[in-house]
């Protein structure tokens, strides 16, 4: 049984991912859509031709973990395309964001994308996908999203090691690495905040993000950066000061 895991699934590029992937691969039995909110899962219910496998959990959790690890070593899938997305940011100076906040963050963007990472990979087999969802904030530190910021670093680094690790058993890692992206995230991280108008400028579709990613996982490429000014934004991170940088975000 050839299947897809698809973490975060309920929203955003998650949610979109389940969609797309059901129409590119139809080789796929079923996709498991993993999610807190299992009234939101339900809904895919008729609107996804592939069948769908619903783990309404918590990924934070290790005992809630367990649901998927049993499911995993009861029916021993052939998982083609794991795709960790569970992810959330909040902005705010130090002091600014609640504590419980900042850890929640270090927990659901890296200790749980670990936790799934390293539970699926016995059942991904060769040429299989990983494609985690970090950001353009890895790039360099952030002021007023310093958190956030940090835990997609290590999304973005994690990955590209995973990358080299892994391609001995021809096991592809792509990070995607997007800007702002128009999901319910943006209305989460904002805080009810006005969004900078330099963010506007490069506000992306998640439908297009998605897309790119899929395609960029398919042709090997550790790094998916969609959008032209996203790219220039990466070379200026790799050529100019990131003290330089910081002082503009914060402008």
């Amino acid at each position: 049984m050839k299947i897809a895991i698809v973490t975060g699934a309920s929203s955003g590029m998650g949610r979109e991912m389940v969609y797309q992937l059901a129409d590119r691969f139809g080789g796929l039995s079923e996709i498991w859509v993993v999610a807190r909110r299992k009234a939101i899962l339900d809904t895919f219910d008729g609107t996804v031709p592939t069948k769908i496998r619903k783990f309404a959990i918590d990924i934070t959790k290790p005992e809630e973990l367990e649901t998927l690890k049993t499911a995993l070593e009861t029916l021993k899938p052939d998982v083609k395309l794991l795709v960790n997305s569970a992810g959330y940011g909040k902005t705010g100076l130090v002091g600014e964001i609640p504590s419980a906040e900042s850890l929640g963050m270090v927990r659901l963007n890296n200790e749980a994308l670990v936790a799934v990472t390293e539970l699926v990979l016995p059942y991904l087999s060769e040429n299989s996908r990983i494609i985690q969802f970090a950001s353009a904030a890895a790039f360099v530190p952030q002021p007023g999203f310093a958190v956030y910021a940090a835990t997609k670093s290590f999304v973005l680094n994690y990955s590209r090691a995973l990358a080299v690790e892994l391609k001995s058993r021809k096991i592809f890692v792509t990070a995607v690495c997007p800007g702002t992206v128009d999901t319910e995230f943006l209305n989460l991280a904002l805080n009810g905040k006005e969004l900078p108008a330099y963010k506007k400028l490069v506000l992306s579709k998640p439908e297009a993000v998605v897309s790119r990613a899929i395609s960029d996982s398919l042709m090997g490429k550790e790094i998916s950066v969609p959008g032209p000014v996203m790219k220039a934004f990466l070379v200026l991170c790799k050529v100019l000061p990131h003290g330089l940088i910081m002082k503009f975000i914060q402008w």
